[in-house]
């Protein structure tokens, strides 16, 4: 396995920093994936099971080349976060653990993490995903994987690509198909899905700082787009384009038995499509405000422990093993998300699905990771879903869902 130069030539003295810290703890372990495992052996690292295979590749690498042992401890994703921040203050906890970027600010408000030193390497990834691994200015994560969503076309009921919500919507028509276009909905709706057709009306959900940060004291999707949004998507709804009874499992499977020409939906629906016999292309998010539409972007990546007794091994096996082209690759190769190192990507990208959905991911936006947006999901999606189901005044329902999240947040 290949990894930076730099590394290499840091080898010897991690091997001799690792050796400190182990001869400074304590003999004693135990089983459960803790710091004290950790202390014994080196590091010890959280993975989930899709990742392992690849990670114990790089942990072999690492360990041949530096002397530091890697214990992998396979954890279910969803349990992560809150087993993290549960075990950390502890003293428990891996050294490393997998991570989505969103869950930053609550790891950094808990103090169960610490910032990695990403150095020159920092210009090789793609910068939203670098953007996305930060926090108040300090970068806490290496990136391996961008996510987000696009539009997907059946070529074969839609020839070119629409440029506008309105050209979408006529070609769905022209076309003959059941539905003009697709994007699942729910009985809670889905902010998720409708974020890009919303932030093309230029209502984010919060302002930004200067440093592209998330101001959390700037609860912009109350203006006036936000407004216009909630008063199109009342329009989309009554009009028997938007539905919740048109749930994820739905719009997917409408979409793989031809009944629209566009799905608004990730990489994880084209296999099936693909096998469906879809001919299908990756477009960009067609814009229904004045503004672009802009979907948000999910980055993974791996984030260090505040507790660890090895941060310089940690870092080492992060930026120069997790961040050279081969593991990015290999992750790539399992995941079949977009690698968020830029050298990496531009080899994938000669897959046309990933190339498509990396060129609307560079012009998205991280999904907010700070801890303020927590207290927004709870109202969001039900005040979509009763302004689709055309339950009130729409923009008497989107203020009160924007006061609702202010007060929450207070």
């Amino acid at each position: 396995m290949m990894v930076k130069k730099n590394g290499l030539l840091a080898a010897g003295a991690i091997a001799v920093a690792a050796s400190l810290a182990l001869a400074g703890c304590s003999a004693g372990s135990n089983s459960s994936g803790s710091s004290s495992d950790a202390d014994s052996s080196g590091l010890t690292v959280w993975v989930d099971a899709d990742r392992a295979a690849v990670m114990k590749d790089a942990a072999a690498a690492f360990t041949k080349e530096s002397g530091v042992k890697v214990k992998l401890v396979q954890k279910d994703f969803a349990k992560i976060q809150e087993e993290f921040i549960a075990q950390v203050p502890t003293g428990k906890g891996p050294d490393i653990t997998i991570a989505a970027h969103d869950w930053l600010g609550n790891f950094v408000s808990n103090g169960v993490v610490q910032p990695v030193e990403l150095g020159d390497t920092a210009a090789g990834y793609q910068q939203v995903a670098v953007t996305a691994m930060s926090y108040e200015g300090k970068t806490y994560g290496v990136p391996y994987s961008i996510e987000n969503i696009a539009l997907l076309r059946n070529t074969a009921l839609a020839p070119t690509a629409p440029t506008t919500f309105d050209e979408m919507t006529a070609a769905g028509v022209a076309a003959g198909t059941e539905f003009p276009y697709l994007v699942q909905i729910g009985p809670e709706a889905d902010p998720y899905h409708l974020y890009p057709f919303q932030t093309s009306f230029g209502a984010p959900v919060f302002g930004t700082n200067a440093d592209g940060s998330y101001n959390p004291e700037d609860l912009t999707v109350g203006n006036a787009g936000g407004e216009a949004f909630a008063t199109w998507l009342a329009a989309e709804g009554a009009a028997g384009r938007m539905s919740v009874n048109l749930t994820g499992d739905i719009a997917k499977e409408k979409f793989y038995a031809g009944a629209s020409p566009f799905l608004l939906t990730g990489p994880w629906n084209v296999p099936d499509a693909l096998a469906a016999g879809i001919d299908v292309s990756v477009d960009a998010v067609p814009a229904a405000g004045g503004q672009a539409a802009q979907p948000f972007v999910g980055v993974q990546g791996f984030m260090v422990s505040a507790k660890t007794k090895n941060a310089i091994a940690a870092n080492e096996f992060l930026v120069n093993y997790i961040g050279s082209e081969e593991v990015q690759t290999a992750l790539y190769d399992v995941g079949g998300r977009p690698p968020a190192l830029t050298a990496a990507f531009d080899a994938a990208s000669s897959d046309p699905i990933t190339a498509g959905f990396g060129a609307v991911g560079a012009s998205a936006v991280p999904m907010p990771n700070i801890p303020q947006m927590g207290k927004v999901w709870q109202f969001w999606g039900v005040t979509e879903a009763a302004i689709i189901s055309n339950q009130g005044d729409p923009v008497q329902l989107w203020q009160k869902m924007t006061a609702d999240i202010a007060a929450a947040i207070q």
